[in-house]
């Protein structure tokens, strides 16, 4: 299956990647690294993570999948042919800010 990624969520993976090696030289790459596991299980089974509480009845309900090592969860859609990819987006801070971002995937 095909994986994309809104804009703002591939903004906000270089964002957190910048910060994380600011910290701590190579643990930029490993955030990346454990985005990018999370992208490639989305690629072959995005059904197993579980909805988003309260978009079950949604068009296109939002699931979510964590990444390990980082409190930063991934937000998608599930659609057909493909995933769009919402947010990669900090578990304890401003939750659900994405949420516009919904459906708005390119043609």
């Amino acid at each position: 299956m095909r994986v994309g990624l809104h804009p703002e969520a591939r903004a906000e993976v270089r964002a957190a990647a910048l910060w994380y090696e600011e910290r701590s030289p190579g643990l930029g790459d490993r955030f990346v690294e454990r985005v990018n596991e999370v992208l490639e299980r989305l690629e072959v089974a995005p059904a197993i993570y579980p909805i988003w509480p309260g978009t079950e009845s949604a068009p296109s309900p939002i699931r979510k999948a964590v990444l390990e090592q980082f409190p930063y969860l991934v937000a998608f859609e599930l659609h057909p042919e493909s995933v769009w990819v919402l947010a990669v987006a900090h578990a304890k801070r401003q939750p659900l800010y994405w949420l516009a971002r919904t459906s708005q995937r390119p043609g």
